[in-house]
């Protein structure tokens, strides 16, 4: 039978050495012998809890408050030797502390405010840059090694966020195409130039419409889904668990949600282009006299092959960025039920909002190089 150390905290020679288990059982003890101890005198402070053998919720908080009394003191206190999944404890404690200072916040001068405003910023933008490169990396691998790719999630991914997306998107760009016909018969029967409205639906639906629409579609619905799937594993500790098994978070959520989108995105673009462009065919029969013969002649010639091509093109780019921000989005949940809910809409909004990014730079370029 094991005998638990008993937990015990001691300063010697600017050192403050925790030891034994740091759970609720020994919290009392723990916190009297703190409250009795002298703090070193040293501007800087090392604290050795190499021999913590256990350490729950409770634990951790008196290690954190131990550590920030010192800190309050005027000194800098180095935390070494504590076992990665403690640390991550004391690190979840101190993420939910951080609120509590917000009087203090408050009381700091405008200039103060700024700096920490850029400060998060320009930590959020590092954290993106790591986790976008920690993805290309696990990507680039992945093609060398498909052994390595989890096929049976990645399949699962591509029916749910693919197959089953499939009758939200055929109904909408039908529809978006009826209503560009619509529009555009009025002007054109003005004019008597009935036959153009083949090239105002084909090239507009084709290059620009249809995958467009079907990447907000898809970052409503799938992006969301992301964060939200993701966030919920961080909170009920999934992720550490699998952290703790040496299996990478990248590898066995982000990859195959990434590649999955990858692979359904063009197709469902080239199914929003047929629906759209069928939804303008029937206005075109109905009022404008263009029969389907006529109509499919026209688009043949009018509608060239490179806007086909680019509109396709864009639809991997668009996948890869709703995956990365709504995955990313999930990772960076910290707190509870309402965090989720709070970086899911962030996911959801960053992802529309890059993908229209993307679309008008690639719009510009594509007109600067008279595509």
């Amino acid at each position: 039978m094991l005998v638990e150390q008993q937990a015990t905290i001691s300063v010697s020679d600017n050192v403050i050495h925790c030891r034994g288990a740091w759970t609720l059982p020994n919290v009392t003890e723990l916190e009297r012998r703190s409250k009795a101890l002298r703090w070193p005198d040293a501007p800087e402070v090392l604290c050795d809890a190499g021999e913590v053998t256990a350490m729950d919720t409770g634990g951790a908080l008196l290690l954190y408050r131990s550590i920030e009394s010192v800190r309050r003191a005027g000194r800098s206190v180095a935390l070494h030797g504590l076992k990665p999944e403690f640390a991550e404890l004391v690190r979840l404690i101190e993420t939910s502390s951080r609120p509590t200072h917000g009087a203090d916040l408050r009381r700091d001068g405008w200039d103060a405010r700024l700096t920490r405003v850029l400060q998060r910023k320009q930590d959020a933008v590092i954290q993106g840059l790591a986790f976008l490169g920690e993805t290309t990396v696990t990507f680039g691998r992945s093609l060398l090694q498909p052994r390595s790719i989890r096929w049976r999630a990645l399949l699962r991914v591509i029916e749910l966020d693919g197959v089953r997306a499939l009758p939200i998107t055929g109904l909408l760009t039908f529809l978006v195409g009826i209503v560009i016909a619509y529009q555009g018969a009025e002007q054109l029967r003005k004019f008597g130039t009935n036959i153009f409205i083949v090239d105002l639906v084909g090239i507009s639906l084709v290059r620009e419409i249809s995958p467009l629409i079907v990447a907000i579609l898809i970052a409503g619905r799938s992006g969301s889904a992301y964060a939200a799937e993701i966030g919920t594993m961080k909170v009920t500790e999934e992720l550490d668990a699998v952290r703790t098994l040496g299996i990478s978070p990248i590898n066995l959520l982000v990859l195959p949600r990434s590649l999955a989108l990858v692979i359904a995105l063009p197709l469902l673009t080239v199914y929003a282009d047929v629906l759209g462009i069928f939804g303008g065919m029937l206005v075109a029969t109905s009022q404008l006299n263009v029969s389907f013969t006529e109509f499919l002649a026209r688009f043949e010639e009018a509608v060239a092959v490179r806007h086909f091509l680019i509109g396709l093109a864009k639809a991997p780019f668009f996948a890869m960025i709703i995956a990365m921000v709504g995955c990313y989005q999930g990772l960076q949940i910290r707190g509870g039920v309402d965090d989720v809910g709070r970086h899911t809409t962030i996911a959801v909004v960053q992802s529309i909002f890059l993908v229209i990014v993307f679309d008008a730079i690639c719009s510009v370029l594509t007109n600067w190089w008279d595509l």
